[in-house]
């Protein structure tokens, strides 16, 4: 999806280096006097220090790359990387808006730097490729930890497996702690959903696609959406009013695409029926938000409590939402309530 990131802050086309090598620099590497910054290329899992990403991909180290999903952003392979499975992401080049296609790409390296266990951890990033690996439809290249092939929108809507109320709120509780590690660093997702949600082998969750995600100024709690972006970043289901608006965007915006996240867990159900058009104006002008009023699941004490909880995260008033701190610690409360 495209990002929000102002024009300003993209890199000037004529810094891009040219891929004559095999292993190629993005221009994340370039430095505001033309000098490279020289990151060491990275083995998996600690082996070399892990804490930074490398703005190099080593070609030649890559293999078997077969499909995993494609989608809007672009398409996503399993791959092996100096012998270890990873995630390799293709970011699409849009035809009819390049500059939202390469907003795209750098908003997907707004949490690069950070490591967490419910943030899907990038390795190496890169604009330029040799010329045996072009592709024309590519933007750029992402290698990334590879969690597995599910998602939450995969389990809560395609599984027959069993989603029991437990299972949802550890989910739930994955997602909030990502969430606050990713806002301690002035970080915003803007597009919290269940299939932007890996989950692991272990049932662990981890935030992924950070296509739309926005990074704050330092002492700043809101920024502005560039106008001709405010009305495509996102999934208008998960998106909070002020953003549907075109108000400023802040960590609260996360909060509400949460709640709706939860609902869905707990009801394995869409938030939403109806004309897409009818339920953006709805969701704005007459405070439309998913039931909790149908769903047996909120007529217990701990479902009561849930329900509260909802409410408070996809208010209307921004400033009634609690911040990520507050929702993850009532998760564990109500998790603890078993």
């Amino acid at each position: 999806m495209p990002s929000p990131i102002p024009v300003t802050r993209l890199l000037p086309r004529d810094i891009y280096p040219c891929p004559d090598t095999g292993t190629c620099s993005s221009p994340l590497a370039q430095l505001a006097h033309g000098s490279t910054l020289q990151v060491p290329a990275q083995r998996l899992h600690g082996r070399v220090a892990s804490r930074l990403w490398s703005s190099v991909i080593h070609w030649k180290q890559l293999r078997a790359v077969e499909p995993v999903g494609s989608g809007g952003f672009g398409s996503v392979y399993k791959a092996e990387y100096f012998g270890e499975t990873v995630a390799l992401k293709k970011v699409k080049k849009c035809t009819k808006n390049r500059l939202a296609s390469r907003q795209s790409f750098w908003a997907e390296l707004n949490a690069a730097h950070l490591r967490h266990k419910n943030i899907v951890r990038v390795i190496a990033a890169t604009t330029c490729v040799p010329a045996d690996c072009e592709d024309e439809g590519s933007i750029g290249t992402i290698l990334m930890e590879f969690v597995g092939s599910r998602n939450l929108q995969q389990v809560v809507y395609g599984s027959p497996e069993a989603l029991e109320e437990d299972r949802a709120l550890s989910f739930s509780v994955d997602v909030a702690c990502g969430l606050r590690y990713l806002h301690s660093h002035r970080v915003l997702h803007l597009d919290i959903k269940p299939a932007n949600v890996l989950v692991s082998s272990q049932d662990v969750c981890k935030i992924a696609d950070f296509g739309c995600s926005l990074k704050l100024d330092q002492d700043c709690e809101t920024s502005a959406i560039s106008p001709h972006l405010s009305h495509v970043c996102g999934t208008y289901t998960h998106r909070a009013p002020e953003l549907l608006k075109g108000e400023g965007v802040s960590p609260k915006a996360d909060i509400f695409s949460f709640g709706i996240t939860l609902w869905q867990l707990l009801t394995r159900e869409p938030p939403y029926t109806g004309d897409r058009q009818h339920v953006l104006y709805a969701v704005v002008a007459h405070n439309l938000r998913p039931s909790l009023r149908e769903h047996a699941v909120f007529r217990t004490e701990r479902g009561a409590r849930c329900a509260d909880l909802l409410s408070r995260c996809w208010s209307a008033e921004v400033g009634s939402r609690p911040g990520a701190p507050e929702v993850l610690q009532q998760l564990e409360m109500l998790r603890a309530r078993a």
